[in-house]
C-alpha cells in the first residue's frame, strides 16, 4: 500500500489494487500446515509454547476480541471442526487473503498473524507418558526421598522456599506453591537450566544440585497486572 502512495492521484489504479489485494478474502482452507520443530518437542512444551504466545500477542498490537477470536478458530481446527472454525472467523469479521490463519486482517486494518505453532503440531512431537504410565513406573530410590528446601525465584521477584525431595515431581511442587502463595498451578511455568519443565518431570531427572535456585514464570495477566512477566528462554488448547 505505501508502495502505491506516490502514485495516489484520485483513483489511481495501483493503489486500487493494492486495497483489492488486502481486502481479498477466500475461505478457510482445511489443510494445517506440516512442520518439523528445531528439537523434538514435548506436548507439554508445544501447549506452554502455545500458551505464551496467547498471553502475550494481545499486549501487542490488534484487538483483543479478535485475538480470542483466533484462538478460538485455531482450537476449532485442530479439532477437525472446520465449519466451527469458518463460522467463528466469519462472525469476528476476519478477513483471510490467503485462506489460513497465518495472516489475516479485522474490519479496520489491522493485521494478525499466527505462528505455525498455534495452528498443528510439529511432526515431531513426541507424546508424554500418560498418568496410567507414570503409577506403573517403579518407585525412585528411597534415597531420593530426603528431604530439602528447595529455592524458587517468581518472576515477581520474590523468593519461596518449599520443602521438596529429588523425589518430586514438578506437577506436585506447583501444588505446594500454590497452596502456599495463592498461585493457581495453570498460572505458573517452571525453568531450569533454560528448559521449560513438564508437570512429570522430576526433580532428580533435572540434575539440581545444592543451592540452585529454579525459576517460576507467573502470568501475571490472570493474576490482575496488565504487564506481562516473560521467561528468559523459552519454547493449547484441548480437544475432547
Amino acid at each position: 500500500f505505501l508502495g502505491c502512495y506516490g502514485e495516489w492521484s484520485g483513483t489511481s489504479p495501483c493503489l486500487v489494487n493494492c486495497l483489492a489485494n488486502v481486502r481479498r478474502n477466500e475461505p478457510l482452507k482445511k489443510d494445517r500446515p506440516k512442520w518439523k520443530s528445531e528439537y523434538p518437542m514435548t506436548e507439554g512444551q508445544l501447549r506452554s509454547k502455545r500458551d505464551e504466545f496467547w498471553d502475550t500477542a494481545p499486549a501487542f498490537e490488534g484487538r483483543k476480541e479478535i485475538w480470542d477470536a483466533l484462538k478460538a478458530a485455531a482450537v476449532a481446527l485442530e479439532c477437525n471442526d472446520h465449519e466451527l472454525a469458518q463460522a467463528i472467523v466469519d462472525g469476528a469479521s476476519i478477513t483471510l487473503p490467503h485462506g489460513t490463519l497465518t495472516e489475516c486482517y479485522d474490519e479496520l486494518g489491522n493485521r494478525y498473524q499466527l505462528p505455525v505453532y498455534c495452528l498443528a503440531p510439529p511432526v515431531n512431537l513426541i507424546s508424554e507418558c500418560s498418568d496410567e504410565d507414570t503409577n506403573d513406573s517403579p518407585e525412585p530410590p528411597a534415597t531420593s526421598k530426603k528431604e530439602f528446601q528447595l529455592k524458587v525465584r517468581l518472576s515477581t521477584g520474590k523468593d519461596v522456599r518449599l520443602s521438596a525431595s529429588m523425589a518430586d515431581t514438578i506437577g506436585q511442587l506447583k501444588k505446594q506453591l500454590q497452596a502456599q502463595e495463592d498461585i493457581d498451578v495453570i498460572h505458573q511455568r517452571w525453568f531450569f537450566s533454560g528448559k521449560l519443565l513438564t508437570d512429570k518431570t522430576r526433580l532428580q531427572d533435572t540434575k539440581l544440585q545444592k543451592d540452585f535456585v529454579i525459576q517460576v514464570i507467573i502470568n501475571m495477566q490472570a493474576l490482575g497486572d496488565p504487564k506481562l512477566s516473560l521467561p528468559p528462554t523459552a519454547s493449547s488448547p484441548t480437544c475432547e
